[in-house]
């Protein structure tokens, strides 16, 4: 009988010890999700960067994946982060352009988020660095699925100190632009961040995403860190200002590297690399008017603030050992909007209720053979204006304006020149043999113009188009406040 109750307690004592440290495969992966602020198609060593050095970054896409068509949904602040986080093109949920202090509007609590999407599956959440899905309360991130939030509300340049307010006396400045809060959970913790705690802005992240990763190493964890860099103004810390080349915008990028290489080498500290998921991508891409202050669209067109190639194409790496192979190029376009559903399949979590747009693109992440788009066709809105689809490699632009920066028109040193507006009329691109949309071979092929403009018609019966003065039938309206 002691021999039973001995063999029972040592058995029960046993798979104790067992449950304890099974193995990471028996539980969800992690995901390290981290998302610049402006940052270039150009700007990654990987991607062709000159003048600084991306060592980090470009082991990530050593030992992963790069994509080299990989998009935003617009090419701006808010409407980028929205199409991110929810999986839907913005306009699907009601949330364009970049949110400001003065803005009413946020995120819809119908609306689910990556967070929420990975919460019942057990994961620990947290975002460190900038929101602007709304700046109210109700529209914070610990009100949208994450357990922890620190950070800025909105833009770093969205302060008393904008360029756009430099020759106003600062009663009048702060009329437009009130002083800067950083914020923790759900309270403002410094009311009127300054010029001497922005340097601080990427440490901070960085040490509160490592601390994280370190405090929930038991369970599956989400962090999303959100750089506020290197949108403009720049600023960086000690350790990297005057490393790069080619002077501050360098120093930032350098900044962001040092960053990922704090949560990966924290990752392999803790024995946690083999069972995590780290993504890397930009907002879009970069904000060229601010010249020297501004990166690279790797010879793209145009940049933010367009629906050229140089404005919604950014570069992406992910990284899983193990899962997806070293060194492997995806070629094949896909998007932020597809994050979440592939996220949602790699941990057994359930989509959301409400319909969204992205799809599992695990396929093409992973380097399956011979893996396709799932998507017939990605769209491209400047605000409500349908101005651009794409279908396998063909581009067809609609008529629009746009503006357009060339060396004579920008600025620099974190002052804005004054790029000029032009105008494209239909225009059909063959993006395999001319990425930088050059050559419009519209009359060439009035067929693919024909099946590209079907294709447009049936997105803004959806989700609506200001040229056409269409109303979606499938647009959601974002939350407003009083």
């Amino acid at each position: 009988m002691l021999q039973r109750i001995f063999a029972g307690l040592l058995c029960g004592l046993l798979l104790n010890v067992l449950a304890t440290v099974s193995p990471a495969a028996d539980r969800p992966p992690n995901v390290v999700l981290i998302y610049a602020d402006d940052l270039g198609y150009g700007d990654l060593g990987c991607y062709g960067a000159k003048g600084w050095k991306t060592p980090h970054l470009d082991k990530l896409a050593a030992d992963g994946v790069r994509f080299t068509d990989f998009y935003v949904a617009q090419a701006v602040c808010s409407a980028s982060r929205t199409a991110l986080l929810t999986g839907c093109y913005p306009n699907r949920v009601g949330i364009l352009g970049a949110l400001g202090p003065q803005s009413k509007n946020g995120i819809h609590e119908g609306e689910t988020t990556i967070a929420e999407v990975l919460k019942p599956r057990g994961y620990a959440t947290a975002i460190y660095g900038k929101w602007h899905l709304g700046h109210h309360q109700k529209f914070l991130p610990k009100r949208h699925g994450f357990d922890e939030y620190f950070g800025l509300p909105y833009s770093n340049d969205m302060w008393p100190y904008h360029p756009g307010v430099a020759n106003l006396s600062m009663e009048e400045r702060l009329k437009r632009w009130p002083h800067l809060p950083l914020i923790e959970g759900d309270n403002v913790i410094n009311p009127q961040v300054t010029a001497e705690d922005q340097p601080n802005l990427t440490t901070w992240y960085t040490e509160r995403a490592v601390k994280f990763i370190e405090s929930h190493m038991a369970r599956p964890f989400f962090v999303y860190v959100p750089h506020s860099m290197p949108h403009v103004p720049l600023f960086v810390s000690d350790k990297q200002r005057g490393k790069s080349d080619q002077g501050l915008y360098g120093d930032v990028i350098q900044e962001i590297d040092w960053s990922v290489g704090q949560i990966t080498t924290t990752l392999d500290r803790l024995g946690l690399t083999d069972n995590t998921l780290v993504i890397f991508a930009s907002d879009n891409g970069p904000w060229l008017t601010y010249g020297n202050h501004a990166g690279s669209s790797g010879g793209l067109r145009e940049g933010k603030g367009t629906s050229w190639e140089g404005g919604v194409r950014v570069p992406c790496v992910m990284r899983w050992p193990g899962k997806i192979p070293a060194g492997h190029v995806c070629r094949e376009p896909a998007m932020t909007i597809d994050i979440l559903p592939t996220l949602a399949a790699l941990s057994g979590a359930e989509l959301p209720k409400r319909p969204i747009d992205g799809l599992d693109i695990w396929p093409l992440i992973s380097g399956q053979p011979n893996a396709k788009s799932p998507h017939e066709a990605f769209y491209f809105y400047w605000g409500q204006h349908l101005q651009a689809v794409r279908s396998g490699n063909w581009k067809l632009h609609f008529p629009h304006d746009y503006i357009s920066t060339t060396p004579d028109n920008v600025g620099g040193n974190s002052r804005p020149g004054k790029p000029a507006t032009k105008k494209i009329d239909l225009a059909l691109f063959d993006l395999e043999a001319d990425r930088n949309e050059t050559t419009n071979v519209a009359e060439q092929y009035a067929d693919l113009v024909a099946r590209l403009t079907t294709l447009a018609d049936k997105a803004r019966a959806d989700l609506g188009d200001s040229a056409t003065k269409q109303i979606g039938s499938g647009i959601r309206k974002a939350e407003t406040v009083e």
